[in-house]
């Protein structure tokens, strides 16, 4: 066993002094406050988030697609030149680069990490000799990086939902309902090493999958669910063209979307969807830095957080990691739209208190990960902020939240432990050096690609 003790701590209940922390097999045991000091001595101590929604391989092409063509740029432009890149990526490139990401997450004050794992074949669309090749390199990189996993393969149908064939650039996603359950299979004995991952499944978006395919995922009866959803205006006129139903009116309709389901972005919806969405239970998985680099849209967080909804936060294309940006963007585009301040806290709770605890258990029901808070029971997903850093001098409370996210970043956070792994030690993970020059290795020759 293992102690932890902070002068100051978040909990459940609110912000606690003296608190003595026990660290049994990865999991939280005893939480006292008004403890005397013992172990491990930290000043601020709060609950580590989940990232719920990555695609690893992407940010090794980050800042690669900052030139305008001819025609005017988007996020379908933007997505061509994705599928460019990804052609030339091997399973040992995939595993180096998902390392590095993974540990950039811990750095930036991430515990965990849903994998939106889409990447499955060779570039030419045949499986490899093991069909979970690639999910065993993102397992594996978590086990090099030391962070929390929940997997999530992604069943990718068609190219459209006219049923059209996946393009060139998709034959590396695509997998029939039969392959799918032997993908899932697989990738469940991926995991066995791994005693904090989780499993679940992605069918991708309305365009890359049939009903008939969206129930055979359901009905394997594993998560989360995650899925795209309402991304972008183009997107939404497909749907509607296809089905006679805007893309959340559409999934309500048809799917019993629950607490168990996240829909990663829904930055393209209506108000009466936003509000019908939110009670459902299920998480809405947004990814401001994403979400604003490809032009997507803004997500209607004022009205969904008025509704009871339930967010956390992703980051997408890892253009950025960064956790602290992330949960600014959210609340300043809201600003942004609205024309007003604070949009995001209420008479109760500070705008980073707010929008912290939010991202703390929505990421962690979208994750399918027992954490999200400092209590017992919970894997011990801890971030230590650096109490000495001048944007916090003289800070206490709610406003250590509000200094962090709004005007700080996160070289104020000094220590991060996944379930109990110790793996950020004074702002750097304790492998960098042997992760960032794998990383190094695996773009050398990838970085003009594109």
């Amino acid at each position: 066993m293992a102690v932890i003790w902070a002068e100051r701590a978040l909990l459940p209940e609110g912000w606690a002094s003296g608190v003595r922390i026990e660290v049994e097999d990865g999991r939280i045991g005893g939480v006292t406050p008004g403890a005397a000091p013992e172990g491990e001595r930290r000043a601020i101590l709060l609950p580590a988030p989940v990232n719920l929604h990555s695609h690893a391989f992407q940010r090794a092409m980050a800042g690669l697609t900052e030139r305008r063509g001819t025609e005017p740029d988007s996020f379908w432009t933007w997505r061509r030149l994705m599928f460019r890149f990804l052609d030339r990526l091997d399973p040992d490139q995939v595993e180096a680069i998902a390392a590095f990401v993974q540990m950039e997450m811990l750095e930036a004050g991430y515990a965990g990490v849903c994998e939106f794992h889409y990447l499955h074949h060779q570039p030419d669309g045949r499986p490899y000799a093991r069909l979970a090749e690639m999910a065993e390199r993102i397992a594996a990189a978590a086990a090099n990086s030391g962070i929390g996993l929940t997997l999530l393969p992604v069943h990718y149908q068609y190219g459209g939902l006219d049923r059209r064939p996946l393009s060139p650039g998709q034959v590396r996603f695509g997998t029939d309902p039969a392959q799918f359950l032997r993908l899932i299979a697989d990738s469940a004995a991926a995991l066995r090493e791994l005693p904090d991952s989780d499993l679940g499944a992605a069918p991708h978006s309305l365009r890359a999958v049939s009903l008939d395919g969206l129930r055979e995922v359901l009905a394997e009866g594993v998560g989360p669910i995650h899925m795209h959803l309402a991304e972008t205006v183009e997107e939404v006129a497909e749907v509607r063209a296809a089905t006679g139903a805007r893309p959340v009116e559409w999934l309500l309709g048809n799917a019993g979307v629950d607490a168990g389901w996240c829909l990663i972005h829904c930055t393209q919806m209506e108000p009466r969807e936003t509000l019908a969405l939110a009670v459902t239970g299920a998480v809405a998985g947004v990814c401001p830095l994403t979400e604003a680099n490809l032009g997507d849209g803004i997500f209607d967080g004022v009205r969904w957080l008025g509704a009871g909804g339930r967010i956390g936060v992703g980051s997408d294309s890892n253009i950025r990691i960064a956790l602290a940006e992330e949960l600014r963007q959210l609340e300043t585009t809201q600003r942004l739209r609205d024309h007003g301040r604070a949009m995001l806290a209420t008479t109760e709770l500070s705008t980073g208190r707010r929008v912290y605890e939010a991202a703390c258990r929505g990421g962690a029901q979208a994750g399918g990960r027992a954490s999200g808070a400092i209590a017992p029971g919970l894997w011990a997903d801890l971030l230590a902020l650096d109490s000495g850093h001048v944007d916090l001098e003289g800070l206490a409370g709610d406003a250590v939240l509000d200094a962090w996210i709004m005007a700080g970043d996160d070289r104020l956070v000094t220590d991060v432990w996944s379930a109990g792994r110790h793996r950020v030690q004074d702002g750097r993970h304790v492998a960098r050096e042997r992760i960032e020059a794998a990383y190094r290795r695996a773009v050398r020759g990838l970085r003009g690609a594109l």
